[in-house]
């Protein structure tokens, strides 16, 4: 149970970085949203994944090459679970029609859980890879 309760701080400190680092790019250096998204996006998973490295999973891998390969799990993860939004949003928003905000909230519920468990099961076992 803690470990979900520090998922969910880290999930939350993430979204707030992702949200300050968009309006920061975005309003004080005059950047497009397409690249300040790319450029928020980037910043918060990098965070999401020390974050939850240290702090919810406690990772075990210390060689370079160790958290090289996690590291790069963990941002595909993380890239596959963004596709699996977008996706779900064409679906449901664009082809049946569905209430957009309703659909975003159950479309981000489906995602914190499978970035969940992806960490849980595949990127942080607890052992050197």
């Amino acid at each position: 149970m803690k470990q979900l309760f520090l998922y969910g701080i880290v999930g939350g400190l993430t979204t707030v970085l992702n949200i300050f680092v968009y309006w920061l790019i975005t309003r004080i250096f005059g950047v497009g949203v397409v690249p300040a998204t790319i450029t928020a996006w980037f910043i918060a998973v990098l965070f999401a994944y020390w974050a939850n490295r240290k702090y919810v999973f406690h990772s075990k891998v210390k060689s370079f090459f160790g958290v090289i390969f996690e590291a790069c799990y963990f941002f595909a993860c993380r890239i596959a679970t963004g596709f699996i939004d977008v996706v779900i949003m064409y679906l449901f928003v664009d082809l049946f029609g569905f209430d957009d905000v309703i659909i975003k909230t159950a479309s981000n519920i489906i995602v914190i859980i499978l970035n969940y468990v992806a960490s849980k099961v595949f990127i942080f076992r607890g052992d050197e890879k």
